[in-house]
């Protein structure tokens, strides 16, 4: 999550809204459920490597399921869905990582998928890349996200 060549655009406070994400979900009793991105051998999430752990921070609590996916959409060759259905979910709080790719890849899968989706739209990050700072990419993606998702700052999102 902290590469130096690509460093995620303010970690410290993603982390922080993250983690109240998650507490105020957890205190409703809604679900939790992780997705987490694997790569292979040698690239920069390769599977069991420190990079791809989930940080410390923002782990998963017993019981809490963890999706593996191999692919941007958190969907696509992945039981995430089954797992969605299963417990009964229809409406989606996305946050995370990467901004531009897995962020935006699965919200936009989600919609098409007939979720109703409301994205943490200050906890997710990405890093400067293409002449863009990540601030910008950020603030591009929420744009997009808004014709199909609910558009929220962390503190403002509510399960109850």
């Amino acid at each position: 999550m902290f590469n130096e060549e690509n460093p995620v655009y303010a970690h410290e406070e993603l982390l922080t809204r993250i983690g109240g994400l998650l507490a105020k979900a957890r205190a409703s009793g809604v679900p939790v459920i992780y997705v987490q991105h694997n790569e292979g051998a040698g690239e920069e999430l390769e599977t069991g490597s420190p990079a791809w752990e989930i940080h410390a921070a923002i782990a998963p609590e017993e019981g809490e399921p963890r999706i593996q996916k191999h692919k941007p959409d958190s969907f696509e060759d992945t039981d995430l869905q089954s797992e969605l259905a299963a417990r009964g979910i229809g409406k989606l709080v996305i946050a995370g990582l990467q901004t531009d790719m897995c962020v935006n890849a699965t919200a936009t899968r989600a919609a098409e998928l007939g979720y109703a989706i409301t994205v943490a739209g200050d906890a997710h990050s990405t890093w400067a890349q293409g002449g863009r700072s990540a601030a910008e990419i950020i603030e591009a993606h929420n744009a997009r996200f808004s014709s199909f998702a609910r558009i929220q700052n962390s503190t403002a999102i509510s399960f109850e």
